[in-house]
C-alpha cells in the first residue's frame, strides 16, 4: 500500500503532464518513487511489529516522507533527471497521508485486538520473587501492550506472591561451575512446558550477568526471545542510546528537554496555536458568553489563582459553570469528595448549573485558558494546573509535576480525566514531565479532540 501511494501519482504525474519531453517515461519516474518510500520505512523500522504508536503517527512519517524526498533528489541529481520539483512534492503528498492513515488504523486495530486478548506474547519471567511480583503488577495494570505473563522460573526456593504457575526453579549459586549448564536447560523446559515465546528476564543480585548470559545462548540456540528488563521505569524510547564499552552493555538515558531548540518551537507553536484558536473559536465565545449570562445572569468569566511552573501563582481564567457562591460551598461538600488525593471533584456537584454541565461535557469551559497560553502562564500541553491548597499537601514526588508549565490539554485529560485515581493522575502528569517532546505534544493535541468528543471523565 505505502509503494503504491507513492508510486501511481508520481507516474500519474509524468503521464498527464502537459509538456513531456522534459518528463522521463512514468514508469522511470513511478518505480524508484515507491521503492525509495518502502526503503525509507525498512530503514526507519517502521515495519517491524508492534511499531506504529497512536501519539506518534505523524511526525515520524513526516520525517520518513523528508528523507524520501532527499533521497529522490540526489537520484535525480545522479541520474541526470530533470524534473520540477514543486509538482513531485504535491505527485508525493498522497503517500504521506496514506501512511499516517495506515499507522493510525494499524494501531486502534492492535489495542482493540489486545483488549481482546489477541495479539499477544506468552512471556515466561525468570527472575527472583520479589522482582517477578513487581513485573506482574506493572503488566497487569495497563492493556495496551503486547505481553501477557503465563508462569515464572523464580532464582531460589522463596515463594511468590503471584499467582503464576512455576514450572521450575533455578539454583541460588548457579555461578557455580555446576550451575552453568543447568540455567539454561531449566528455563527452556519452563518455556516448553507453558508454551511461551518470549522469556522476561529480571537481573538481580543472584541472577548475575553471567547467569543472563548463559540464559540467552540457550535460548536462542532454540529459537526463543529473550528480553531483559534493565531496571528503568517510564522511560521513552527516544531517550535512551544503547552503547558498548569493554564488553558492557551499556544504557546512555538522556534527560529531557529543557532549553534550546525544541523548548523554543514548543513556546512559538504555544503562542500561535493559542492566537489562532481564539481567532476561530471567537463565535463559540460570544455563544458561551450569552447562553451563561441569559441562563444565570452572572458574571461570564471565573477565574482562580493556580501555581505554574517552578511554583509561580498565576490567574487562571474559565467560563463560569457553577453558582456565583459556589467558592464558599465549597467547605461543606469535602466530605462527600469522590477524589483521593489532593484533587477535589463531585460527580453530580450541586453547585453545578445546568448549561455549566453541557460546557464540561465537551470541556468548552476551559477555553478562556488559551488567554493563559498567550501570556505565558501555560502550554497547549502540560500537567493539570493545581489549586495552591493542594500544592501545600504535595510530597517531593508530586511537586516534580510543577516543573514544566501546566497546559491546557495532557496525558491526564486524554486518559480519563476526573475518572482516575490521584496515584494515577501523578503518574501520568511525571511521565509527560520526563519523557517530554515536541512530537509527545503534537500526538496529544490530536488525541485532545478525540477525547473531548467523548467526554469521558468530564463533571
Amino acid at each position: 500500500m505505502d509503494g503504491l501511494a507513492a508510486a501511481v501519482p508520481v507516474g500519474v504525474l509524468c503521464a498527464a503532464a502537459r509538456d513531456p519531453q522534459p518528463w522521463p517515461q512514468p514508469l522511470l519516474m513511478a518505480v524508484p518513487a515507491g521503492a525509495a518510500w518502502l526503503v525509507v520505512g525498512v530503514v526507519r523500522n517502521r515495519y517491524r511489529r508492534g511499531e506504529p504508536a497512536g501519539t506518534g503517527a505523524v511526525l515520524p512519517v513526516l520525517c520518513d516522507w523528508l528523507t524520501m524526498l532527499g533521497v529522490l533528489a540526489v537520484a535525480c541529481v545522479a541520474a541526470r533527471i530533470e524534473v520540477a520539483l514543486a509538482d513531485c512534492v504535491v505527485a508525493l503528498v498522497p503517500c504521506l497521508a496514506v501512511a499516517v492513515v495506515r499507522r493510525t488504523l494499524v494501531h486502534r486495530c492492535l489495542m482493540a485486538a489486545r483488549r481482546r486478548a489477541r495479539a499477544l506474547r506468552r512471556v515466561l519471567v525468570v527472575g527472583e520473587a520479589g522482582a517477578v511480583d513487581l513485573v506482574l503488577a506493572r503488566l497487569t495494570r495497563r492493556t495496551d501492550h503486547e505481553y501477557v505473563v503465563i508462569g515464572s522460573c523464580l532464582v531460589g526456593e522463596e515463594p511468590g506472591g503471584a499467582a503464576l504457575p512455576v514450572p521450575g526453579r533455578l539454583a541460588c549459586d548457579g555461578d557455580a561451575p555446576e550451575g552453568a549448564a543447568r540455567d539454561g536447560e531449566t528455563v527452556l523446559r519452563c518455556a516448553a512446558a507453558l508454551d511461551a515465546d518470549l522469556v522476561l528476564v529480571v537481573p538481580g543480585r543472584r541472577l548475575t550477568a553471567g547467569r543472563v548470559r548463559r540464559v540467552a545462548w540457550a535460548l536462542h540456540d532454540h529459537g526463543l526471545d529473550l528480553a531483559v528488563l534493565p531496571g528503568l521505569v517510564d522511560v521513552a524510547e527516544h531517550r535512551v542510546r544503547l552503547a558498548e564499552a569493554a564488553g558492557l552493555t551499556v544504557l546512555h538515558i538522556a534527560p529531557a528537554a529543557r532549553r534550546g531548540l525544541p523548548v523554543l518551537w514548543k513556546g512559538v507553536t504555544d503562542r500561535l496555536g493559542a492566537l489562532l484558536l481564539l481567532v476561530l473559536l471567537s463565535p463559540v465565545f460570544v455563544m458561551v458568553a450569552a447562553a451563561i449570562r441569559l441562563s444565570t445572569g452572572g458574571p461570564v468569566f471565573y477565574w482562580q489563582i493556580r501555581v505554574g511552573r517552578e511554583l509561580m501563582p498565576f490567574r487562571m481564567w474559565k467560563f463560569r459553570t457553577m453558582v456565583v457562591t459556589a467558592d464558599r460551598m465549597r467547605a461543606a461538600l469535602e466530605s462527600v469528595n469522590e477524589q483521593d488525593g489532593a484533587m477535589f471533584k463531585i460527580r453530580r456537584d450541586p453547585r453545578v448549573t445546568r448549561v455549566g454541565r453541557v460546557l464540561r461535557r465537551f470541556s468548552l469551559d476551559e477555553l478562556p485558558q488559551l488567554f493563559n497560553v498567550l501570556a505565558g502562564h501555560m502550554s497547549l500541553v502540560g500537567p493539570r494546573p493545581p489549586l495552591p491548597e493542594e500544592v501545600e499537601r504535595y510530597d517531593g514526588t508530586e511537586l516534580r509535576r510543577l516543573s514544566v508549565k501546566p497546559g491546557l490539554t495532557g496525558l491526564w485529560q486524554v486518559s480519563g480525566r476526573s475518572e482516575l485515581s490521584w496515584d494515577e493522575t501523578v503518574a501520568l502528569d511525571l511521565s509527560y514531565v520526563d519523557n517530554w517532546s515536541y512530537a509527545r505534544d503534537i500526538g496529544l493535541l490530536a488525541r485532545t479532540v478525540r477525547a473531548v468528543v467523548d467526554g469521558r471523565g468530564a463533571y
